[in-house]
């Protein structure tokens, strides 16, 4: 007989995604997206760009893990249920009379039940991204890892694409150059459960799906309460980064020094050698008025 915890950790992770955790992933997209300058006015406006735009951060995972994969990456649109879901969304968050969608969603706890539904659709997207690219490469670690994060956070990846598309893209808002907080969370999950499925890790599926859960959850809200940038890898990153990379930081004050100290010496060489011409001067002078 199992125990509790295997129970709870099993019937968690067979726990459908639809449609209480999409509509909760649909809902904070497309309000990311209603929430950026201009977005509003472009939507009534323009309502097919706006609607395509809300598709692309609803679906960009997907999306982009198809590309990697090479599979048709239009393959979204073929679940035609999903599609009025986040459809249906994007019309009443823009649309609605009196905005409110926008009222409602404003309160911090309904951003905060709908927030932490959605870091669990993450999990289960790395899951279902790493077991995608598992049954095409076989044990191929890098593919796993890589569609794993795609799947995950691909969506601000190709979110940026189309920024471009519209002109608007800065380079200072590029994932691959600065990463964010969901980029570097959704790496570190495809890391862990593709050594999961590997068995390099000795840990059941179900049990590191609620614990990693569980983890995203409470960053996210933590972040959220607290309305600070609240980086738990912070010092982890730091601790790696001198370890790897920190040789040439910690090398390099000696090497000033020793500059210094040779710029000093050299200087100090170049100031005596005018007093010595100074001197000889004088001494030439005075000979001349002794003869």
């Amino acid at each position: 007989m199992d125990s509790p915890w295997n129970e709870l950790t099993l019937a968690f992770s067979r726990t459908s995604m639809f449609p209480f955790f999409d509509i909760a992933h649909y809902l904070v997209s497309v309000m990311a997206l209603k929430h950026q300058p201009g977005a509003a006015a472009l939507a009534w406006k323009n309502p097919l760009s706006s609607w395509f735009t809300a598709m692309l951060h609803c679906f960009g995972g997907g999306i982009l893990s198809c590309v990697l994969l090479a599979e048709p990456p239009l393959r979204f649109l073929a679940n035609n249920t999903n599609i009025l879901l986040a459809s249906s969304i994007w019309y009443i968050a823009f649309f609605c009379p009196y905005d409110l969608i926008s009222q409602g969603y404003s309160f911090l706890p309904v951003q905060l039940l709908a927030a932490g539904m959605k870091e669990v659709t993450r999990t289960w997207k790395i899951v279902g991204g790493v077991t995608h690219a598992n049954s095409y490469y076989k044990n191929g670690w890098i593919v796993m890892i890589a569609i794993g994060w795609a799947r995950g956070a691909g969506g601000s990846i190709i979110t940026n694409f189309e920024q471009l598309v519209k002109g608007c893209w800065k380079p200072e808002a590029e994932e691959w150059l600065k990463m964010s907080y969901p980029a570097k969370v959704t790496l570190l999950g495809s890391v862990i459960f593709t050594f999961q499925q590997t068995k390099h890790l000795a840990i059941s599926k179900h049990n590191l799906m609620f614990l990693f859960t569980v983890f995203l959850v409470a960053t996210k809200i933590t972040m959220m309460i607290t309305e600070t940038a609240f980086m738990p890898f912070a010092c982890f990153e730091d601790t790696l980064s001198r370890m790897l990379f920190g040789w040439q930081q910690q090398f390099s004050p000696f090497e000033k020094k020793s500059e210094t100290k040779s710029s000093f010496n050299g200087t100090g060489s170049s100031t005596s050698k005018p007093v010595a011409n100074a001197s000889d001067k004088v001494k030439k002078k005075h000979s001349k008025k002794t003869e």
